[in-house]
């Protein structure tokens, strides 16, 4: 194998590859990225066997076609540091050359022939889920989503296929998130993707992506890359038993008085008491040392006596982060049971801190 490719573009890939690499033991192939050289194309494959990444480009200038592997880590090293322009890539006696000017590296290659093999598109089914609908919708729920929860289907998301919507749910069994989507759809079906694949996704594919799966592996395409995931294998909770029915109290928020408001009280704690009063909302940081952050906003809430209950702020943070509205809903019934917070077609159910 020998080609020329540019340093930017090279780079670039191989930042795209990181996180699909295995990290802590450098013997494996799977530290390694493979390389490949056909027809004037160079195809780059990286995947620690949970996840996968393909990237291709026809950027090349060919030399001679070919197969190896490296260290993913090492070459994105290399490549940083030299200067941009063309770089020379280039394999003998089981070595890979890297060569640009005067500069010269060498990293050693593992057996091409031993790489794990990818998942393939053929004769698997295809989710029709617009583009940017999913990106979105995955972005809203990310924040809920567990990691290192003993039950593996917490650490990551529903996808949960019905007659008539998509919903797009995760939870962190302190809070709940939910995107519906009105849809009608052929077929059902409910597969849970790792929190880990979920985040790859929303960096890798902004708009015209095909997506195929089967019982083991969701495969996402698009023009510039190809992307894999195991499924989590699990029964995910029943979500829509967690979805209160109907709240006594309903309340239309302003967006960035509540952000400023409790970002003041996270300056001492992500705890924090609110106290609802007939024409004022009042927040204030719940500690145990001898500290104290309290703030309030004028705002007509209605109550004829005080409503109080503690949140961990990050949370609602959370839900207001990733809404465009100024106005939100905030739906509760009583100080200890999980309330509501709702934009549009997104929602977020909450558990309160007992206090």
């Amino acid at each position: 194998m020998k080609i020329a490719i540019s340093k930017s573009l090279l780079e670039n890939m191989l930042l795209q590859a990181q996180p699909f690499l295995e990290k802590k033991d450098t013997s494996q192939i799977t530290s390694h990225v493979l390389l490949e050289v056909n027809t004037n194309t160079l195809i780059l494959k990286a995947t620690d066997h949970e996840i996968g990444f393909i990237a291709r480009t026809d950027n090349i200038q060919l030399e001679e076609t070919g197969i190896t592997t490296a260290n993913g880590k090492k070459l994105l090293d290399i490549i940083r540091i030299l200067k941009d322009g063309d770089i020379i890539l280039e394999t003998q006696d089981n070595i890979l050359y890297i060569h640009q000017g005067h500069s010269n590296f060498k990293l050693p290659v593992f057996n091409a022939r031993e790489y794990p093999s990818f998942p393939t598109f053929q004769d698997k089914p295809k989710i029709e889920i617009d583009s940017q609908m999913l990106i979105e919708s995955l972005k809203k729920i990310t924040p809920a989503t567990d990691t290192n929860n003993p039950k593996f289907e917490l650490n990551g998301a529903l996808i949960d296929i019905k007659k008539d919507n998509i919903n797009f749910v995760s939870t962190d069994t302190r809070r709940l998130a939910l995107v519906r989507i009105e849809k009608e759809n052929e077929s059902e079906l409910s597969i849970i993707i790792p929190k880990k694949a979920i985040v790859e996704i929303q960096k890798l594919f902004l708009d015209n992506i095909e997506i195929y799966y089967d019982n083991t592996y969701l495969l996402i395409k698009s023009k510039q890359y190809t992307f894999f995931t195991k499924l989590i294998n699990g029964k995910f909770p029943e979500y829509n038993r967690i979805i209160p029915k109907e709240t006594l109290h309903n309340i239309k928020l302003p967006k960035a008085a509540l952000i400023e408001a409790i970002k003041q009280i996270t300056t001492i704690s992500n705890d924090m008491k609110i106290t609802f009063e007939n024409s004022s909302i009042i927040f204030e940081s719940l500690s145990d040392d001898n500290i104290e952050a309290k703030t309030e906003i004028d705002f007509e809430c209605g109550f004829k006596e005080p409503f109080t209950m503690a949140v961990n702020s990050r949370y609602i943070l959370d839900f207001l982060a990733h809404i465009n509205s100024i106005e939100f809903e905030m739906g509760f019934n009583e100080p200890s049971m999980p309330f509501l917070l709702s934009d549009g077609n997104f929602k977020t159910i909450i558990m309160p801190i007992v206090i």
